[in-house]
């Protein structure tokens, strides 16, 4: 089993269900480590180097997030901004993303026909999430798969533990 690492932001998980299922699930198996940054930096200020000795530890990442306000959180974007080191790319230097598999997991309130081009939205999740997708592909990360949640306030228990069944199927792969 690979060595998981569970980078989750959310600033209001006490109102989301869906997060709450899933965290329940990294929780109770031994290969997945939460992070969850809401909770690790209240204020804001990002231990960058201490998260860029962690990544370097881990076989498999995944980032788990709502969509907030047609973006990721703020605190995961600065976490980013903070943690992703240009210095990576150097050729002397390891780059802890290299080949490393990554999911991403994306909640939202929408329904999925309104992230569309010719939605109410006129753009995708995949290009409100652009940011770390780009900083993910420069760093040569693996990008394995993306899933989005729709309606994910509006879902029943037991549509909860399918969508949780299908992204932990997906992570067995």
């Amino acid at each position: 089993m690979k060595k998981t690492l569970v980078v989750f932001a959310h600033p209001y998980l006490e109102h989301s269900n869906s997060n709450v299922e899933l965290i329940n699930f990294y929780v109770r198996h031994q290969h997945y480590t939460l992070r969850d940054l809401y909770e690790e930096y209240p204020d804001f200020h990002i231990a960058a180097f201490r998260e860029r000795k962690r990544l370097a530890n881990y076989d498999r990442f995944i980032f788990q997030f709502p969509l907030i306000w047609f973006g990721m959180p703020p605190l995961l974007r600065l976490w980013i901004d903070e943690v992703f080191d240009r210095d990576w790319l150097q050729p002397e230097k390891e780059n802890p993303l290299e080949n490393k598999e990554v999911y991403i997991l994306v909640t939202t309130g929408g329904k999925e026909r309104s992230f569309s081009k010719t939605g109410t939205y006129q753009y995708s999740i995949d290009e409100l999430i652009s940011g770390l997708i780009v900083s993910l592909r420069v760093f040569k990360a693996n990008i394995k798969h993306i899933k989005i949640v729709y309606e994910a306030n509006k879902l029943s228990k037991k549509e909860i533990i399918l969508h949780k069944k299908e992204f932990t199927e997906l992570l067995n792969q």
